[in-house]
This record gives C-alpha cells, structure tokens and sequence, in this order.
C-alpha cells in the first residue's frame, strides 16, 4: 500500500515505565522495560492478561537486578497472579534470558517458532571459553583491526549462558499462517527474518495491536549480521523479503508494540523507512567498491559515524550481510588477501582493472 503525503510516526505514550513497573497500552495489555547493560541499555517486554494467569512476549536479559525486578513486578503489577505462557518473539539473550527461569517458576509454557527455539537452545548450551578457530577465521577473513583481533582472541567470548537461565526440554512450536489466543484477542502469527531467524509478530485481529519484537522498530534500524555459524547467509535478502511482505499488511490504524524504543502509530511509513534504509545502504556500498575493500573498510559509507569498540562487532557482521547480498546477487566479487581478509570489489570495476 502506498504511505499518505502527511503521514509520519506517532508516539501516544511519550515516556516509558519506570524499571519494575508496568503501563496499561491497551486493555489487557501491559507494557513493561526491563533495563540491559550494553548501549542499547533496555528491551520491551509486554504482558497480556488471560483472565486468571498471564501471558508474557519476551522476558529480558538474565542479571540479578532482573531477577529483583521480575519479583516485583510479579507482587506488583502482575497482581500475583501466575505466568502460565511465555511467547518468544526469537532467539536473542535480552528475549530470552528470564524464560527459563519463570518456566521453572510456574511451569509456564513456552511458545515459539523452531528456529528460535532450536537457536536458544543450542546458544544457552553451547558454554565457550575461548573463540573458536570458525570465530578466528571469520574475524580475519572480515579484515577485522588488528588491534581488535589480538585483543579478541585471547578473550572469553560472548556466551548466552552468562545471560540466560537454561531453557527446560520441551516447546510448542507456531509457524506462518497459525494462530492463538491471548489477552483476550486472537493473533495471527506472521514471521519475519533478517535480524533473527523465523522471528515471530503476533497481529491482532480483534483490534489494532501488532506485537512485533525486533522485527518492527521505530527509531532504530535492527542489526542485520552474518555471523561465523554461517558465513555465506544473506540475511539482507530475507530482511527484504519480509519488509515487502509485511508492508502489505501494514495499515496506519495499527498500534505497533516493539521489542525496543517506543510503541507507535504510522506502521505502512515506518515499513517504507526500513526498506529504503536497507537500500541507501547498498547504493553507497556500491559506489564505495570501485577499490577493493575488506569488510572492516566499509564502516564509512554504510554507517556514516565512527564505529567504537563498543559497537564495532554489530557493525562487522552488519558491513559482511551488506556485501554478502551483493555478492549473491553477482555485482561484487571477491579474492583473498596474504592475510586471509576478504577484498570485495565491484565486478565492473574489477574488470576494467
């Protein structure tokens, strides 16, 4: 559908909860933020009322001030009342890190779709104490700096378990095109990709609400990376194919509640917005491969600002989604450097060299 001439984004509630509260955003529906120690320092998680017990989409990063949280917010706003279901929107440890410990608390089911189940799994399982030759190879092969690299390596990796509580055996599994009640509403299951595998956004039928994680954000554009578990992937092309799609659902009534940031009105401009940043990002890639370039060397035209050690890591497997999109679209090719670092270049230009 096409956007109107006046149309832009709109906040109706214009400050979040506090930490350990919760903001009724429509009837039933509680939203409550839970805060997370890295610069993107919270994530949203909303509770749907059933009647006699809750269902909760997502559950926030595992820490101890989490857990004094979840405990007051239960007592509090929860009204004591049990969490019989815990929907996760994908597999990411500020999503899922709490689940495993209100299943053990309540017996609570978990929904999800496979991918995202099997990823929390595997992730929460799967403990390393030092970067795998995989993670090496990847690093070097993305031009990573060197400084960062040395540093890198000899560090202990990122690990979901230092931030998840183990998920107990046992999910129920959704897919396209499904459907379930909660809160009083019944929602269909429609499932994006590109930030996250099979990533799962509930859209009410009985009113305006679509529930849409990470997926749908209105200020910020979410990390699209290609990761060492599977270094050919173009999650670029199935963030595309996802937008277009849910682009089509899209209806200016609708009342998005997402993953970060705040809920917000204006869905078919924000669907435009996130395709065409995707775009302007591989146009300005395009134009900067007229000289071979690793990965690393791409900061500047796709992020436009100065790329920290804080974030250098999301903006690497973010420059390699970029390239990878071009490169299996045929318009880049690519050799290794002595060093094993990637060089990507446009075909044109290659040729002419």
């Amino acid at each position: 559908m096409t956007d109107g001439p006046n149309q832009k984004l709109r906040y109706p509630f214009p400050d979040p909860p506090e930490n350990g509260a919760a903001l009724e955003v429509a009837p039933g529906v509680l939203w409550i933020r839970l805060p997370l120690p890295m610069a993107l320092d919270h994530v949203n998680v909303y509770a749907l009322d059933d009647g006699d017990s809750w269902t909760l989409v997502d559950t926030g990063m595992k820490t101890d001030h989490s857990v004094t949280l979840w405990e007051g917010l239960l007592d509090g706003p929860l009204k004591g009342k049990p969490v019989s279901r815990i929907i996760l929107t994908h597999h990411h440890p500020d999503h899922v890190g709490m689940a495993g410990w209100l299943m053990n608390r309540f017996g609570a089911e978990l929904v999800t779709t496979r991918t995202a189940w099997l990823f929390s799994r595997m992730l929460i399982l799967d403990t390393e104490e030092k970067p795998t030759q995989q993670a090496l190879d990847y690093w070097r092969a993305s031009g990573m700096d060197p400084e960062i690299y040395e540093a890198r390596k000899s560090e202990r990796p990122f690990n979901f378990s230092d931030v998840c509580h183990p998920l107990p055996l046992g999910y129920t599994r959704v897919k396209e095109g499904d459907t379930l009640r909660a809160g009083g509403r019944c929602w269909d299951i429609h499932i994006g990709n590109g930030h996250a595998p099979e990533h799962l956004t509930l859209w009410s039928r009985d009113d305006n609400l679509v529930i849409a994680g990470d997926q749908i954000i209105s200020s910020i554009s979410p990390n699209i990376g290609v990761h060492p578990t599977e270094p050919e992937a173009d999650p670029v092309a199935e963030w595309l194919e996802a937008c277009g799609r849910f682009r089509s659902l899209a209806r200016e009534h609708h009342f998005v509640l997402s993953g970060h940031k705040r809920p917000f009105y204006g869905l078919p401009m924000r669907m435009r917005q996130l395709i065409e940043n995707h775009h302007g990002a591989l146009d300005r890639l395009r134009a900067h491969l007229t000289e071979p370039r690793t990965a690393a060397d791409c900061f500047p035209p796709l992020f436009k600002r100065t790329i920290d050690k804080g974030i250098y890591g999301l903006a690497l497997v973010e420059a390699v989604a970029h390239l990878n999109h071009l490169h299996h679209a045929g318009e880049i090719t690519r050799w290794r450097r002595d060093d094993g670092a990637w060089l990507w270049q446009s075909r044109e230009w290659a040729d002419d060299g």
